[in-house]
């Protein structure tokens, strides 16, 4: 039983770095109070998710996706690195409107810790 596991589990790792990367960058949103480690978290999250979608797209055996005539090739679905890509932009954008309202937040209260501002605010935290 155990036998049979093993090679399947050899075969997948690059799932399961997926999955323990994408818990450390979540682990970094939930848990850490510095707004820049939960921004630092969060891109954590998404390059996880990133690699995970990549590697769900691999065909063992395909090639690139160029037509030839009278081939029978097995060809690689280009779509979802074409997706990553995209994603990629969208990350680093998003990383920056947030690295700027940081900034902007650590210029009015003197702090990037979410449970001083919680304070200051007056809120619970």
């Amino acid at each position: 039983m155990i036998e049979d596991l093993f090679p399947l589990l050899l075969t997948r790792y690059n799932y399961y770095m997926a999955v323990i990367i994408m818990m450390i960058g979540l682990y970094a949103m939930i848990a850490k109070s510095n707004l820049v480690k939960k921004i630092i978290g969060l891109n954590i999250f998404q390059t996880a998710i990133f690699l995970f979608y990549i590697s769900i797209a691999d065909v063992r055996g395909g090639t690139a996706p160029i037509l030839i005539e009278g081939s029978n090739a097995l060809y690689v679905n280009p779509v979802p690195h074409v997706l990553i890509l995209t994603a990629i932009v969208v990350s680093v954008s998003t990383t920056a409107v947030a690295l700027s309202l940081v900034i902007r937040i650590h210029r009015e209260y003197r702090t990037v810790e979410e449970e001083d501002l919680m304070r200051m605010e007056g809120g619970s935290g």
